[in-house]
């Protein structure tokens, strides 16, 4: 399969369109003869991506005191206790903060409050946050986070997932779907075999089929 998604990998990056930003590369999947009415058969992986994201993510933390100063330390924003419960009851605010981090960390004495006031906005956005423990350094998990992308299909056949920009190198572009590709067909009962079709595009360039070979 390697041939395959990296011949689509080359024409989709050769006809990309100019563009005044870095476009996202993606390979979207459509699944078949799986009944994803049932949530176990519902595909959410997080893959780390040999090849990095080829863009800088934003990483939030709930956190005060010494994990505060840790965070910031590491260039993650931080978010005090006392601003949960603010942001929980302006939710133009909260929706703005979900949508500006791709992912959040929380300390474990403050995951019930983010549950209670932001569960509502990070819920559906898949942003819950990741509960650090007060052994561990939120870097070790912000610098994880930041090559990580998380593929979920819910209860849809079709489904997507970004491998990287059009500024990474074709073989780190190659290496990211092979592990998207591979992480996903492990968790199909057929493997390949349940695979309807499968593309490789950038943001706005057209689809390029990768043949899928049993």
């Amino acid at each position: 399969m390697e041939k395959e998604i990296r011949t689509a990998i080359q024409e989709a990056l050769a006809n990309a369109p100019e563009r005044k930003f870095v476009e996202s590369v993606d390979i979207a999947f459509t699944i078949k003869d799986v009944d994803l009415k049932n949530p176990n058969n519902r595909i959410k992986e997080e893959v780390r991506l040999p090849g990095g994201r080829g863009k800088e993510l934003k990483v939030a933390m709930f956190a005060s005191q010494e994990a505060a100063q840790k965070a910031k330390a590491a260039g993650i924003h931080v978010i005090s206790p006392e601003q949960i419960e603010e942001l929980g009851g302006n939710k133009g605010k909260a929706k703005k903060i979900a949508n500006s981090f791709d992912f959040f960390l929380s300390e474990v004495p403050h995951m019930g409050l983010v549950g209670r006031w932001l569960g509502v906005v990070l819920g559906p956005r898949g942003k819950m946050p990741r509960p650090v423990p007060p052994t561990l350094d939120p870097a070790v998990i912000a610098n994880g986070l930041k090559s990580t992308v998380v593929v979920k299909s819910g209860d849809k056949m079709t489904f997507h997932a970004p491998i990287g920009t059009v500024s990474l190198e074709e073989d780190e572009l190659v290496k990211n779907a092979m592990e998207v590709f591979t992480r996903v067909t492990s968790k199909l009962d057929r493997g390949v075999g349940n695979i309807r079709s499968l593309y490789i595009k950038t943001t706005m360039g057209p689809s390029h089929q990768v043949e899928v070979i049993a």
